[in-house]
């Protein structure tokens, strides 16, 4: 899955890719920010991209990112939420 860093305003709602931003595998995104990220909104107007993340690092500082969602991604959700409840296979 493909991601990269975008930068995010609220109000009015304004999405665009990070200026000098480079692709990045979505998944050792997830990792580097120890799994704790967050779907924000989708996104249509930005090729290949449908949806924003807001991933916290340590100091639970966010940093934003357009990921092109598939069914790896789904697959990796359900395999993280039956981890935290106990049900690791």
């Amino acid at each position: 899955m493909k991601s990269i860093q975008a930068q995010f305003q609220k109000d009015p709602q304004e999405i665009k890719v990070k200026a000098g931003a480079k692709q990045e595998d979505w998944a050792g995104v997830c990792r580097r920010f120890n799994d704790d990220v967050e779907r924000v909104c989708d996104v249509g107007h930005i090729a290949e991209y449908t949806g924003l993340y807001q991933c916290f690092d340590e100091k639970n500082k966010g940093v934003f990112y357009l990921v092109e969602e598939d069914k790896t991604l789904f697959r990796m959700k359900r395999r993280h939420f039956l981890e935290n409840i106990g049900s690791k296979k």
